[in-house]
């Protein structure tokens, strides 16, 4: 299935149905008096978070959702029926963005969560409603509220626990294959993944947790080089980022540096995260090499650095051990704060 994070969609809720003009005529019934009944209530547009979706593709085929009107009063007194609601639904971690792409009008980050983002327009009122000791035959009755309309645009951003970050043909891919059971494509040249990636990754039978690939970013992605920054935002969720650096590619300090420099630029809290460096393809490195450059980007970073090789798992077990310990302190975090 093809991956579609963006989308851009109208919706327009139902419109109340009309009320109407009655009058109550009976065999032997003196004075009958007004009876028309009010309209129904328009349907509501709902989008609603499922956890089945993980791709925005089916709105590039239907980008149009209309509720039905609500149905027209009759005589009786008898109201109009509602119109049933429409619900749209969007993977987990969709944010709802008004027509200016900036303004955040919903965020459906959790499985079940909804949010009625247009509300059906109120039923018109019969001329029963305008019945008074001094207007006892009236003949007012009102049209129903209009829906409301807008364009909106749906933006996903996948829920995982590790968001995996670095330059192209930075072994994460590989590192991905090799740790979870997603199969992404792996090639000797840059860019291989246009598209993100999740992968789980079990420990145990109780330990698990989600890992994000990202097409990889290079200088000035902020700008627009290469393919961008648009797909950090799948990783602003996360627990921790996973920097993984090609050591066998010569300066690890340049590649640490210039892939922290546009998480800074990109902004969202990225620069702030946990982060986990990881020194990777030590079997395409000598001895010295590995301790060289491991020392200069501990320099560089202030941080520990893990050697590792994604094709032999040499040091993967250390490192998603270490992983899961940032993922656990940041679950007891989140669920601190949901208990207060």
């Amino acid at each position: 299935m093809k991956f579609l994070d963006q989308a851009k969609i109208y919706v327009r809720s139902g419109d109340g149905g009309d009320g109407v003009t009655a009058f109550r005529r009976e065999k032997y019934i003196e004075f009958g008096g007004p009876d028309g009944g009010n309209g129904g209530r328009g349907g509501d547009i709902i989008f609603e978070a499922v956890a089945n979706l993980n791709t925005l593709i089916d709105f590039r085929y239907t980008q149009h959702f209309r509720a039905k009107k609500g149905g027209n009063g009759a005589g009786s007194d008898r109201t109009g029926a509602a119109a049933p609601a429409v619900v749209i639904q969007v993977p987990v971690g969709t944010q709802i963005m008004d027509d200016d792409r900036e303004t955040l009008l919903a965020d459906l980050d959790k499985p079940g969560k909804r949010v009625t983002l247009c509300t059906g327009g109120d039923g018109g009122f019969g001329n029963a409603n305008y019945k008074t000791s001094t207007n006892r035959a009236p003949r007012r009755s009102d049209k129903g509220w209009p829906g409301e309309e807008r364009w909106v645009w749906l933006r996903l951003k996948l829920i995982a626990d590790v968001g995996l970050v670095g330059l192209p043909n930075a072994g994460k891919s590989t590192f991905l294959a090799a740790t979870s059971a997603a199969r992404p494509k792996i090639a000797d040249y840059p860019f291989t993944t246009l598209h993100p990636q999740l992968g789980v990754v079990r420990l145990s039978m109780t330990e698990e947790f989600v890992i994000a690939d990202i097409p990889g970013l290079i200088e000035g992605a902020h700008e627009g080089t290469g393919l961008g920054d648009r797909f950090l935002g799948h990783v602003e969720r996360c627990a921790a980022l996973l920097h993984l650096i090609d050591g066998a590619a010569g300066d690890v300090v340049d590649a640490w540096r210039t892939i922290r420099n546009e998480l800074e630029a990109y902004g969202g809290g990225l620069a702030e995260k946990p982060e986990v460096i990881a020194l990777n393809k030590c079997d395409a490195m000598t001895p010295q090499q590995i301790s060289g450059r491991k020392r200069a980007l501990e320099r560089a970073s202030g941080a520990k650095v893990m050697v590792i090789s994604g094709v032999s798992r040499q040091g993967v077990p250390e490192l998603l051990r270490d992983l899961f310990t940032n993922v656990q302190n940041a679950r007891a975090e989140r669920d601190a704060e949901e208990a207060e």
